[in-house]
C-alpha cells in the first residue's frame, strides 16, 4: 500500500541518526525528511505536550540536547519514540511524521516565537506546573554505534 486512507504517503525507511540527533524518514511519495529529535519532542502528539484541545499546549523548554533512545513500531500506522528525558507517551502516526517533516520550517519558527513570548530559550529548564519549580532529569548518554558512518546509516533499528 503506497498511501494511507487519508492520502498521506507511508514510510519506506526510518533511520535514527544519534550523532546529529535526527530521525530520517523516506516516504512512498519519494520525499525524504530529517526531523530533529528536539522538534519531535516539543511537538509530541501526547496529551502531556499538546493538551486535550486547542489552547492547552504546554510549551516545552530545555529540549535542545534530547535524543531518542528507543523507537517502537505501533502496528502499521505509527511509532512511539522514547526520549532521553523519559518522555514516551507520544504516538507519532505516519501522517503526523509527514506533517513534521513537510512543515518543519514553519513549526520551528512558531516554536521560537512561543519561546520568546514566554521569555524562555531552547535551553531554559522545564518548570513544573506546580509552584514554578524547575524540573531536572538525569540524562544518560546513548552509546554510539561503532559501525555508524552517519551518511547512509542503517543503525537506527
Amino acid at each position: 500500500m503506497a498511501e494511507q486512507i487519508n492520502g498521506t504517503p507511508v514510510p519506506t525507511a526510518i533511520t535514527l541518526h544519534e550523532a546529529s540527533r535526527a530521525l530520517e524518514i523516506a516516504f512512498s511519495s519519494g520525499e525524504r525528511f530529517r526531523i530533529p529529535f528536539e522538534l519531535m519532542r516539543v511537538y509530541s502528539p501526547s496529551a502531556e505536550v499538546s493538551g486535550h484541545g486547542p489552547g492547552q499546549e504546554v510549551l516545552q523548554t530545555g529540549k535542545r540536547e534530547v535524543t531518542v533512545t528507543e523507537i517502537e513500531p505501533m502496528g502499521n500506522y505509527a511509532v512511539r519514540p522514547t526520549f532521553s528525558d523519559g518522555h514516551n507517551s507520544g504516538i507519532f502516526t505516519w501522517s503526523y511524521l509527514y506533517k513534521l517533516g513537510h512543515e518543519q520550517d514553519a513549526l520551528w519558527s512558531n516554536y521560537l516565537q512561543r519561546l520568546e513570548a514566554a521569555g524562555a530559550t531552547r535551553d531554559t529548564p522545564m518548570r513544573s506546573a506546580h509552584k514554578g519549580t524547575s524540573i531536572t532529569k538525569k540524562r544518560t548518554p546513548v552509546p554510539a554505534d561503532e559501525n555508524c558512518g552517519e551518511d547512509g546509516c542503517s543503525c537506527g533499528g
